[in-house]
């Protein structure tokens, strides 16, 4: 995968997570509490700004009550 390639790929799985969130209706700050995860972290996981972890996609995904898999 090139740089290139990476980026919209974080790009897109921000904005899924993004488009979740808000059709739950919830804030940056409820999903951050609900995942236990920082709020400026999911912040830059949606606007695809940093690569996470998969146990932070795990976390974020409960809290969005979706599989990982939705997000790929």
């Amino acid at each position: 995968m090139n740089e290139n390639e990476e980026i919209q790929f974080l790009k897109s799985l921000g904005d899924k997570i993004r488009t979740r969130r808000i059709e739950m209706n919830l804030s940056q700050e409820l999903l951050s509490f609900d995942a236990n995860i920082p709020r400026n972290q999911i912040g830059r996981i949606e606007r695809g700004e940093i690569s996470t972890s998969i146990t932070t996609l795990q976390k974020i995904c409960k809290a969005l009550n979706i599989e990982i898999k939705d997000l790929f």
